[in-house]
């Protein structure tokens, strides 16, 4: 499946499911003006479940959902919700396709979630270090799971 979901018309938003996370990437004027710009990394298993709301005579949009987390109650809360995105009516289908597939990922097991079937720990632990120096862990993070890693 593709990974790569790219929303061109409304919120010029890329979003990339992989590795455990989903990373939101906005570009324009307008995003930078209601979302302050820049990428946003949220961990999947953080994440307990994604709303959809289908375009009418608004755009629509996806909010990624936390546990305690508040529901975004309409698009004007959604335009400055960092863990929302906007799409037009022509890009209902890769919203769906998007919600899909995180929301398979969401049903997966942890363990499975992350799972690489012939990595070693030394893979494993290179992974980590990238994600350590991409600023997606925290030291401790980082710390926690070199751990885990090294202690099987």
């Amino acid at each position: 499946m593709n990974n790569v979901f790219d929303f061109k018309t409304v919120g010029k938003t890329q979003v990339t499911v992989e590795n455990g996370f989903v990373k939101i990437v906005r570009r324009g004027l307008m995003n930078r003006f209601n979302n302050g710009g820049g990428d946003k990394n949220i961990r999947i298993s953080s994440l307990s479940g994604i709303q959809i709301k289908k375009p009418g005579l608004t755009q629509g949009y996806i909010q990624f959902v936390f546990s305690g987390s508040k529901d975004t109650t309409g698009v004007m809360d959604a335009v400055r919700d960092e863990n929302s995105i906007m799409f037009a009516k022509k890009e209902y289908d890769l919203a769906l396709k998007l919600r899909d597939h995180v929301e398979e990922l969401i049903n997966q097991p942890l363990q499975t979630q992350n799972e690489t079937s012939s990595n070693s720990a030394a893979d494993e632990l290179l992974k980590l270090k990238q994600l350590l120096d991409a600023g997606v862990l925290s030291q401790e993070e980082f710390e926690t799971q070199k751990v885990k890693l090294l202690s099987n």
